[in-house]
């Protein structure tokens, strides 16, 4: 039936059975939760007004956002540059990563972030923000949760459908799903803009503190309301809005996030034989602000299928399928690795450049972001007749109990992004090369800049010092950037009429920049085809994603541009 409509009314009836036992609504994410409380009946009009109420509710809507966890990455990276099929892939994916879209793709089930939307949609309208208990708000935590829940949601589906229908309330029959499916369907803009004006008054609200889920710290399945609305406006255009939004939520005094300083590095600038590596994003306690968590066992709901397309493992007989793209090591390829190094007896330091021949692994060349999550091995005993893949890969990013949402980085990242298009290029071009504290800005960016940006590129000197150690972002990977002379701002090659001709020279080459960067950075988290897409739909300019997306396998695909070229063919068709 049209728009998968048998499924939506399925998961819309699911909230009948909250007549005979709430428990039974939400099951595998329950079996997470720690918790002594016994199950509850309630009636189905009955207004949620018990702690168990409302920490099952909102278990049961992670558990929802377990189905769409994988999708979420696979979408951002099948549909991009980064990323190729194999022949051992499934032809759904090949389909996806072909934009030959159909219903019956396995990728394709809008009814499964319908499913998270109604189960935000009811919490909401049935969770009681009234009532109090010793003067604090008993529920309005869970209340500013489920909104960040419904907003995430929304904007990964309208990322991937384009136009889709805005439901704000939950459908609980036959005759609301099919009224519903008939609205007039809204795009990203008009998404965001909702939203936006939905979270904006419950920005000051706390997350809730619940006890131990598993073995998930429970801090990290809560979205951070401010980087989402960061986001919102970003994706809205709304650029001085975003770089508020983001550089507030970084520099919270509460919980500041400073910049990411583990990277990958060689370990000398004569001998190219060994690199130290600490980098570590989807790992590190430190860069990490939320996720997704999955089960362990299918017994116990929804385990991801990440680890199985990504690497070589028993369960696959070592047929991966999925595997970087000849454009993704054009990328990082492309990057110059820099050192920085002292001269006994000298006030100034010597530079010198990694050689981009002669290394012991190709992935080395350049960015060395690339060798750390990626590794790629044969194994010769295999003969024609094995049913092992003689070839093994690990891509050391997908991790089977979580799909990372937000971290740090990232979000300095788009931080980055919106600053450039608020009009401040070189603010936002600090972040890439030198880092970002007060001490950094006073030297890098000029006194015109600082004070048109203001408080946006204001940071607690107690907070964020600069030590004497440059760690712009491109470092993790490329060395000492900040003494890299390939790497520097865009400058026009004669003197420009005003200053803000300059300016405008300058926003999409370092917007160009950033996105190369968050493509090292980002690479295969599910990020890529949305930063495409973003900048595409800012300039109005569908090549910006047909090239590198026809390019992926090295030589272009001229079939696979001329589909890119008309916008409608980015997205997954609703029925």
């Amino acid at each position: 039936m049209k728009f998968k409509y048998l499924l939506f009314i399925l998961y819309t009836l699911l909230f009948l059975m909250y007549a005979f036992i709430f428990g039974m609504v939400f099951t595998s994410c329950s079996n997470m939760l720690e918790t002594e409380s016994d199950l509850v009946e309630f009636e189905e009009d009955h207004t949620l007004n018990q702690a168990t109420d409302s920490v099952y509710s909102v278990m049961g809507i992670i558990n929802k956002m377990q189905v769409i966890a994988d999708r979420v990455v696979l979408l951002g990276e099948v549909r991009g540059d980064l990323i190729r099929t194999t022949d051992a892939a499934n032809s759904d994916l090949k389909r996806l990563s072909a934009f030959e879209f159909n219903e019956n793709n396995r990728y394709n089930q809008v009814s499964d972030y319908y499913a998270v939307i109604n189960n935000c949609n009811y919490f909401l309208a049935h969770i009681d923000t009234a009532m109090e208990r010793r003067g604090r708000n008993l529920f309005m935590r869970e209340y500013a949760a489920v909104k960040s829940y419904r907003a995430w949601t929304y904007l990964q589906l309208a990322l991937n459908y384009g136009e889709v229908p805005l439901i704000l309330q939950p459908l609980m029959t036959e005759i609301d799903a099919r009224e519903a499916m008939k609205q007039t369907r809204v795009g990203i803009k008009e998404i965001c803009e909702t939203f936006i004006d939905d979270l904006t008054p419950y920005v000051g609200v706390n997350l809730p503190e619940y006890g131990s889920v598993s073995n998930s710290n429970p801090k990290y399945l809560f979205i951070p309301m401010r980087a989402l609305l960061g986001d919102l406006c970003l994706w809205a255009g709304r650029y001085q809005e975003a770089a508020r939004w983001y550089h507030d939520y970084l520099t919270d005094k509460y919980d500041p996030k400073q910049m990411n300083s583990q990277s990958i590095n060689w370990a000398n600038s004569t001998q190219f034989n060994s690199v130290y590596d600490s980098y570590g994003p989807i790992s590190s306690d430190n860069e990490i602000l939320c996720y997704i968590p999955m089960e362990a066992r299918v017994f116990d709901g929804t385990i991801s299928e990440l680890p199985d397309l990504y690497n070589s493992t028993t369960e696959n007989n070592y047929y991966y399928q999925l595997t970087p793209s000849s454009n993704m090591a054009k990328i990082s390829a492309d990057q110059t690795y820099c050192f920085e190094n002292d001269i006994p007896g000298a006030t100034t330091k010597d530079t010198l450049y990694a050689p981009h021949v002669g290394l012991f692994r190709s992935e080395l060349v350049g960015d060395l972001r690339y060798y750390s999550n990626y590794a790629y091995s044969t194994y010769g005993t295999n003969n024609d007749y094995s049913e092992y893949n003689s070839y093994q890969q690990r891509i050391y990013k997908s991790i089977s109990d979580r799909i990372t949402t937000y971290r740090v980085t990232m979000i300095y990242l788009r931080y980055a992004e919106a600053l450039n298009r608020a009009g401040y290029p070189q603010s936002a071009f600090a972040i890439l090369k030198y880092g970002i504290c007060d001490d950094i800005l006073k030297t890098r960016v000029d006194a015109a800049e600082l004070e048109a940006a203001g408080d946006l590129v204001t940071f607690d000197p107690e907070l964020f010092r600069f030590d004497g150690r440059y760690f712009g972002i491109h470092s993790l990977g490329s060395g000492d950037s900040h003494a890299n002379q390939y790497f520097t701002l865009p400058q026009p090659t004669t003197e420009l009429a005003t200053r803000q001709d300059t300016i405008d020279y300058q926003i999409p080459l370092v917007e160009d920049m950033i996105v190369t960067e968050m493509a090292l950075e980002g690479a295969f988290e599910g990020y890529r085809f949305n930063d495409l897409m973003r900048v595409a739909l800012r300039r109005n300019d569908p090549a910006y994603l047909a090239d590198p997306v026809s390019r992926r396998n090295g030589e272009a695909d001229t079939e696979l541009r001329q589909k890119l070229l008309n916008t409608k063919n980015w997205y997954l068709p609703l029925r």
